[in-house]
């Protein structure tokens, strides 16, 4: 069942991308070769009869692909000029390359409104709903209905701000700046424990969020808001952290990890599914898991695919978009056998990226 739920959630993000890149093609009349979802040997497709497009899935359920005119350089010289992707203007070409991670930007905060109306919300302000006995938080002096203000003289406004700083502190000793619930200020100092389940190290401190729902329109445009700028946030700052040393690659999850997570989101139900799918935006027995997890992880990796697809690297959306500027610049394309070489090597890269993470992903379930 994991299986079909990860196939779901990973077929949904990709579909909602191509799409994007699709519908954009088609309304500035590019011809559209074949829409694929899924990546390797063809299992269906359908063409109408007299139609361009060939839609097909492949057997990979792993990514996806629109084929347009214009792309390639030893194109179909039967295909009228005005119809391929390199004739069209700046903007036309930018939006359609822009409109794939565009989609899922928006399929994500979507999903996360949906959640907000339909199930409530809980609050994003960092307020710790609860401290446990015997855990270094409580014995340090925190306690329930405290407002963290900062972590380390760096100013948390979220509970996902706060998670993160907690997180990159890997288990050193923490200086909390909180406001009780008199409106004191004061300064606690915390060391986590570490912990050990299912063969995961973790660091803990013993504290957790205030759960309260709250339900309304505008509570749910609130927490829809609050938490799309948060994932985004998490996202700019594990890039970052990549380049200064504070996440290593080996911390990254591929095909593997995504489902060892959509394995463990599903028997939590349907609300963590949705979400980590609008996160990954980077998990049915849908009656069994219930409804908000699994739109949860549609979110999650939804926005995951549109973040990473849009970055100016060879052989995604955003380097495409990038030696479009380029274009712009200097009045006149690349060379495309020069930018085709160019995303060749860059599919390569990623190619290896994603061997090296899913071999990780693989000794981790192991270990």
């Amino acid at each position: 069942m994991t299986f079909i739920i990860f196939v779901l959630i990973l077929g949904a993000v990709v579909l909602v991308h191509e799409f994007g890149h699709f519908i954009n093609a088609k309304i500035f009349k590019t011809y559209v070769y074949e829409f694929s979802i899924g990546m390797g040997k063809r299992l269906w497709y359908f063409k109408k009869k007299g139609g361009e497009t060939e839609y097909s899935i492949r057997l990979f359920p792993i990514g996806g692909f629109v084929r347009l005119a214009g792309e390639e350089v030893d194109d179909d010289k039967k295909i009228p000029k005005n119809r391929k992707l390199w004739a069209k203007s700046f903007w036309q070409r930018f939006l359609i390359m822009f409109a794939g991670a565009g989609f899922n930007f928006i399929f994500a905060i979507l999903l996360l409104f949906i959640i907000g109306i339909s199930y409530g919300s809980v609050s994003t302000k960092p307020i710790i709903g609860s401290v446990s006995m015997n855990y270094p938080s409580y014995e340090a002096g925190l306690r329930d209905g405290d407002t963290v203000l900062s972590i380390d003289n760096v100013n948390v406004k979220t509970w996902d701000d706060m998670i993160w700083e907690l997180t990159m502190k890997n288990g050193k000793e923490t200086t909390f700046k909180v406001k009780d619930i008199n409106a004191n200020i004061k300064e606690i100092k915390v060391k986590p424990i570490k912990e050990v389940k299912e063969n995961e190290e973790s660091y803990v401190y013993g504290i957790s969020r205030d759960t309260t729902k709250y339900r309304g329109f505008s509570h749910a445009i609130d927490y829809t808001v609050t938490k799309t700028k948060s994932l985004f946030t998490v996202m700019f700052k594990t890039i970052g952290a990549l380049f200064t040393g504070g996440v290593s690659v080996k911390d990254l999850s591929g095909p593997v990890g995504i489902y060892s997570i959509v394995d463990t989101q599903s028997k939590a139900g349907f609300e963590s599914l949705l979400y980590l799918v609008a996160f990954l935006s980077i998990n049915v027995g849908v009656i069994n898991l219930g409804i908000k997890y699994f739109l949860y992880i549609l979110a999650f990796l939804s926005i995951n695919v549109g973040f990473i697809n849009i970055l100016p690297f060879p052989a995604f959306d955003g380097g495409r978009i990038l030696f479009l500027i380029i274009e712009k610049i200097k009045g006149k394309p690349v060379d495309p056998k020069i930018e085709n070489t160019i995303h060749s090597i860059g599919f390569f890269l990623l190619l290896a990226l994603i061997i090296y993470v899913t071999f990780n992903d693989i000794l981790r379930l192991f270990s």
